[in-house]
């Protein structure tokens, strides 16, 4: 889809500039806002890009999991770093009984998410993400998605990310992070600064 929106995007400029210079000069009036808009638009479509390379390595190294009901909020977590969005918690892999915050570091395509999560949301909103679509490791990085009205698939992808702040003390070894579950975060983009 983003594909499709790049081209269509950039496609109707161009069109819309060839059209306006084989008709009056009052159709080139008519234009002038999506002459504006497109370029931007262009530019929003571009920036989606990385984040969609970012899902298909993520899914390469992960299978997806259907997990219910998982704690979240979008409050700013004290012990996470940098900007944050919003939060859900997952249990570690290597022990079940620790939870660890993934968060949504960029405010990019956040919006869908942030309406449900909210905790004055309507009941009929937050069943939207009752149940979650996840790929990943907690550890490292992960893929949130919302199901199908059906259940039957993921939408709305959303990339999660581990940013535990250094300072913290916690290491990926404290989280029970083998060598070779090091190894797999890497193929799905993750560079840790620590082991």
């Amino acid at each position: 889809m983003n594909i499709v929106g790049l081209i269509g995007w950039a496609g109707g400029w161009v069109l819309l500039l060839w059209v306006s210079t084989c008709t009056p000069n009052w159709v080139s009036w008519v234009f002038v806002p999506y002459f504006i808009y497109g370029p931007y638009r262009v530019i929003i479509q571009l920036r989606y890009f990385p984040p969609a390379f970012v899902m298909l390595r993520v899914l390469r190294a992960y299978p997806w999991q259907i997990l219910p009901n998982r704690p979240r909020g979008l409050t700013k977590r004290p012990e996470v770093e940098g900007r944050q969005y919003g939060w859900f918690e997952f249990p570690n892999p290597a022990d079940p009984d620790q939870q660890l915050p993934l968060v949504f570091s960029h405010h990019l395509r956040t919006e869908w998410w942030s309406r449900r999560m909210a905790p004055r949301a309507k009941p009929s909103l937050k069943a939207d993400i009752e149940t979650l679509w996840f790929a990943g490791d907690p550890r490292f990085i992960g893929l949130v998605a919302a199901p199908t009205r059906r259940g039957t698939a993921p939408r709305r992808l959303h990339v999660l990310e581990q940013r535990m702040h250094v300072r913290s003390g916690w290491r990926f070894a404290d989280w029970g992070a083998t060598p070779d579950d090091i190894e797999r975060g890497r193929r799905a983009g993750v560079h840790p600064l620590q082991p």
